[in-house]
């Protein structure tokens, strides 16, 4: 049996485009006309590809807590950003901008984290930045609040 040139090119464009045809866009899933600013304490953090997971625990003026699930950016993101992972751990208190879920799940496209000392750090992989500083560059990497919108 000949196994054909155009046969094995055919397979091996379809066993390599595999992975971009599982991930999604981040508009296909998330709101990125809605900017939502969500506050409460970090349950856990997976740090995980193909995206790291914040979990936050959100209480509400009654006092219910509502569970959120943030996405953040790959592995390699973070590395290429040098995201302090160790300032965005369990048991701590932010504010966090995101995008909503379409589906009105309690879940978001993450985008910028401020910690109760006012540092911000850009936590989302291709969510839209949400602000930028007075010189112009984007709200990332623990730059201090003087973002404007």
């Amino acid at each position: 049996m000949r196994t054909s040139w155009r046969g094995c090119m055919v397979v091996g464009v379809a066993l390599t485009s595999a992975p971009v045809w599982a991930h999604h866009a981040t508009a296909a899933e998330f709101d990125v006309t809605k900017l939502i600013v969500l506050q409460g304490t970090i349950r856990k953090v997976e740090w995980t590809n193909p995206h790291a997971w914040l979990y936050l625990d959100v209480k509400d003026p009654d006092g219910k807590i509502t569970a959120w699930r943030i996405e953040g950016a790959s592995m390699n993101a973070y590395a290429t950003r040098k995201f302090p992972r160790e300032s965005v751990t369990a048991g701590i208190e932010i504010s966090i901008t995101a995008y909503p879920s379409k589906n009105g799940a309690n879940m978001a496209d993450g985008a910028t984290i401020t910690l109760k000392n006012g540092t911000r750090i850009f936590f989302g992989g291709s969510a839209p930045v949400d602000g930028l500083d007075e010189d112009g560059s984007p709200c990332i990497f623990g730059r201090r609040a003087g973002c404007r919108r």
